[in-house]
């Protein structure tokens, strides 16, 4: 199993290539960034420092969307890094969230998604692709380069999308029900499709929090941490309400239930620690979705998610022990892992 650590773009850019440093060095595979260009600064210029200093780290954002970058952009960002530093970029990739919002703009559909990915593809992989209309290519783009294209969802046209078109599935929460559930979705529609739903690479991301023991207090206090994650995945959970309504049978009930007392969202807090808006979110969603507590109760649930099948955890590490975790991980739960498939 592969492990990955997410973190934003916060400035400065200098401590966030030295955690990915000591990331690689603890035994992480992937690094990974949140995407949004308002809140954060462009995470396309840092991974390339990330990618200078390190030599088997690969990076990508997680999420970027379809319309922040125009297509042909996007895929020379990509095709420009995998040409200087050999294919060590991964495009996690979905509809836009807090990109999208800050900005005053709504998230894309799937149908631009779907495009979107497929352009980026094609293109960062040297081939033609159609962007507005107007067949491109990227002359300079050399043989073997390879972009995976992994598309972060929850709902079920989405997932069902992830299944027929992408190369990994991203599921930003750890909670063994919803995995199951949405791990069967998207390769059952993998398999409709008719391609190998094995083939597709499964990441689930959520807040770990390594504590030293499993006292109240400790416990307590890396919930209060990780609390925000509740609210930032509430989000998606909500458009998924407006979309489907509640009791649907479309989404789950062990999603949906706990947004009922959910007032609003300010995305000037978004991913971080202390986030005001999250206080409706309980401690047993905190519990199902994130991974807090000794590093035995860390190996515990990975053990759990690798059985459904997942392939990577991402770590995100947005709370006030980013190094102790990366530190934790490295001596206390990587070398317990079976190797990633």
């Amino acid at each position: 199993m592969d492990i990955g650590l997410v973190l934003q773009t916060d400035p400065p850019a200098r401590l966030l290539v030295e955690r990915m440093v000591r990331a690689e060095r603890a035994g992480f595979s992937h690094g990974w960034t949140f995407d949004s260009c308002v809140l954060w600064q462009e995470p396309f210029v840092i991974y390339s420092r990330i990618l200078a200093e390190t030599s088997t780290l690969t990076v990508g954002p997680m999420v970027t969307n379809p319309s922040t970058r125009t297509w042909e952009v996007t895929a020379s960002l990509f095709a420009t890094l995998n040409d200087m530093y050999g294919n060590r970029t991964v495009c996690g990739i979905g509809r836009g969230d807090s990109a999208m919002r800050v900005a005053g703009r709504e998230p894309a559909t799937l149908e631009r998604l779907s495009r979107a990915m497929h352009a980026i593809k094609e293109l960062a992989e040297g081939r033609t692709a159609e962007v507005d209309g107007t067949e491109l290519r990227l002359p300079w783009v050399g043989e073997g380069a390879a972009l995976p294209v992994w598309m972060g969802a929850y709902g079920p046209k989405a997932l069902a999308l992830t299944g027929r078109q992408a190369d990994g599935f991203i599921l930003q929460l750890a909670d063994p029900f919803l995995t199951e559930y949405m791990v069967k979705a998207v390769r059952r529609a993998a398999a409709d499709a008719g391609r190998d739903p094995d083939a597709l690479t499964i990441c689930v991301a959520a807040p770990a929090y390594v504590t030293a023991d499993d006292s109240p207090a400790a416990l307590a206090h890396a919930r209060e941490q990780c609390r925000w994650f509740g609210g930032m995945v509430g989000n998606h959970v909500a458009d998924l309400v407006r979309h489907y309504g509640e009791h649907s049978g479309l989404v789950p009930d062990a999603l949906t239930a706990y947004i009922k007392d959910r007032q609003g969202y300010d995305y000037s807090h978004h991913g971080r620690a202390g986030n005001p808006d999250t206080a409706f979110v309980p401690d047993e969603i905190v519990d199902r979705f994130c991974l807090i507590g000794p590093s035995a109760a860390h190996l515990a649930r990975l053990d759990q998610l690798r059985a459904l099948g997942v392939d990577q955890f991402a770590v995100y590490a947005m709370h006030d022990a980013v190094e102790p975790t990366i530190d934790a991980y490295g001596t206390s739960v990587i070398p317990h892992l079976p190797a990633a498939r």
